[in-house]
């Protein structure tokens, strides 16, 4: 027998983009949008309990019955606020005479006029896809990058502010202010809630594929393993990705994006082992890996490499390599170091770095013992520290993980296990830290 509110989390993920949009067009506040969204699912989860527990018919649409609801509750809000303030304006008329009673009167009625009047909902109609009209909301210019990755984890995929905080690895004073500063930005640059027309689209493009990418980040990075629809960020990331394809199809940033999200996808089963530690590239069973999308995305790799040579397409070409390679010591480790190269030409970033450096270090270590490995190991060991040592946070992260497995695979067993101690209080999520106390010597439990 199935549980319906276990149900009503599953279609969560598709209701929830679609609540929110319609109730920023109907209310014009993403604000708003969100927070009566959200009381609205609050409301269906009671509702279907509730009929469950009377064997009644669960709801329909959750995606129209949340919306209607938010409209109610809003409507409510609105009118309960303008009878309010009409009380106050009219006890100010009497103490204040004759000529502030005029004055008050005029601005009272304008303010219950607004109050109770309903907006002009969203003129684009439903021809592009709820979440990608709300993406193309949340990634305006005139927000900062954090900010718009903070406001596309909630307002596009639901998540609420302690799971932004852990997905990105920050406290959730941290993440709860960069929502306030976003909404607030968003609203002084714009005003009323609206979805840009086709050409503005066009202009925000390349930050909407950033976020994705950033959402489709902090999936890969973090949740190895999800436990739901609810938890799986990758396969939301997906779904968009899709619909931008949809939007755009002869875009080369957009094929490139969706061809990483996809080969990223293909490659997550057996990233973990049976204890449910994060296995290291060259342990994983490449036999358990997806081939059908892995061949979906290789098309779209190839697409985007015909159309263009972005930040997306050569992350396309790299992720391409590492899929299609049969095992690690088989992978053309040269070829991703030159799209690394490019990429840094590109697109630098300090996590580009550290992944191209990671990539020498794959190269040299497979190389036979020589002068010249030795000497490049050097090199690449100096350059994880300078980034270890004073990067951005996840860079310093993978520059400090690539140094501990470099001194494990170089024989250095109790440097690199005193290493991998330190870092299992540091990654952000349990398999790496089980992966790090199992070199370290210490029980993941």
């Amino acid at each position: 027998m199935t549980d319906p509110i276990a149900d009503l989390g599953e279609d969560f993920v598709e209701a929830w983009p679609r609540i929110v949009r319609a109730l920023a067009a109907f209310t014009g506040s993403l604000d708003d949008a969100q927070e009566y969204a959200a009381e609205a699912m609050a409301r269906a989860v009671a509702e279907v309990g509730g009929r469950a527990d009377a064997g009644g018919r669960p709801l329909g649409s959750l995606a129209a019955w949340c919306t209607a609801v938010g409209k109610r509750a809003w409507i409510d809000d609105r009118r309960r606020a303008g009878v309010e303030l009409r009380h106050a304006q009219r006890e100010a008329r009497e103490l204040r005479g004759a000529i502030a009673a005029e004055a008050a009167g005029a601005a009272g009625g304008r303010v219950a006029a607004s109050a109770l009047e309903l907006p002009v909902g969203d003129r684009l109609g439903d021809a592009l896809d709820d979440r990608v009209a709300l993406l193309f909301v949340a990634c305006d210019p005139a927000l900062t990058e954090p900010a718009r990755l903070v406001l596309a984890l909630r307002v596009v995929c639901g998540l609420d502010v302690p799971r932004i905080a852990a997905h990105l690895g920050i406290q959730p004073a941290t993440a709860a202010a960069r929502l306030t500063r976003a909404k607030h930005a968003l609203a002084k640059a714009r005003g009323r809630f609206h979805v840009p027309e086709a050409p503005e689209r066009r202009v925000r493009l390349p930050v909407v594929l950033a976020s994705v990418a950033g959402m489709f980040t902090v999936a890969h990075r973090d949740v190895l393993d999800p436990l739901s629809p609810l938890d799986d960020l990758g396969g939301q990331a997906l779904s968009i990705a899709d619909a931008l394809v949809a939007e755009y199809p002869d875009d080369a940033e957009v094929r490139g994006l969706r061809a990483v999200v996809r080969l990223g996808l293909a490659r997550r089963p057996g990233r973990l082992d049976g204890d449910g530690a994060a296995l290291p590239l060259d342990q994983v069973d490449r036999t358990t890996w997806d081939g059908r999308l892995i061949e979906a995305g290789l098309s779209d790799a190839a697409a985007a490499a015909d159309r263009g040579d972005g930040r997306f397409v050569l992350e396309a070409a790299i992720a391409g390599l590492h899929s299609s390679a049969r095992s690690f010591a088989t992978t053309d480790w040269n070829q991703v170091v030159a799209f690394y190269r490019a990429l840094e030409r590109v697109w630098g970033s300090p996590s580009v770095t550290a992944g191209r450096l990671s990539a020498e270090l794959h190269r040299s270590l497979l190389a036979p013992e020589s002068g010249e490995r030795t000497a490049a190991l050097r090199r690449i060991a100096a350059e994880l520290q300078d980034l270890a040592d004073g990067s951005a946070p996840y860079a310093a992260l993978d520059a400090s993980l690539a140094l501990a497995d470099l001194a494990w695979r170089t024989g250095r067993r109790e440097q690199a296990a005193a290493e991998y101690a330190r870092l299992a209080t540091l990654v952000p999520t349990e398999p790496v830290r089980r992966f790090c106390l199992a070199r370290a010597g210490t029980d993941a439990g």
